[in-house]
């Protein structure tokens, strides 16, 4: 199983990213899917989440700038960011709950990560 994450960039304060990440591999199912961003020094931190039934919830400052969603059929989650700051300048990472086939417990697998900076 492999999550590739992509979309993330350079760009102005004020405006927008579009993260993409899609996992493959053996995957009978996906139930959680998140985004967390590690800045520098800092520790990873958990920014927006989405169940498989589309439940969403967002952390700190991702509330009300940020849209997680995803496409079931292609294992696909996305991360809508809108209103960057400079501060939002992160390694963005996808995460996701993954049962294989074959197997009976799931676990949780991490994508890359793609920069994002915001400039000011």
């Amino acid at each position: 199983v492999q999550l590739q994450a992509s979309g993330g960039g350079l760009v102005q304060a004020g405006g927008s990213l579009r993260l993409s990440c899609a996992a493959s591999g053996n995957i009978f199912r996906i139930e959680i899917m998140n985004w967390f961003r590690q800045i520098p020094g800092k520790q990873r931190e958990l920014v927006a989440t989405i169940t498989r039934r589309g439940a969403t919830d967002y952390r700190g400052s991702a509330q009300g700038r940020f849209t997680i969603s995803r496409d079931n059929a292609k294992n696909m989650v996305y991360l809508q960011m809108n209103s960057l700051r400079p501060e939002d300048t992160a390694v963005y990472y996808c995460n996701a709950d993954i049962l294989q086939y074959g197997m009976e417990v799931s676990r949780y697998y991490w994508g890359q990560g793609t920069q994002v900076t915001v400039s000011s």
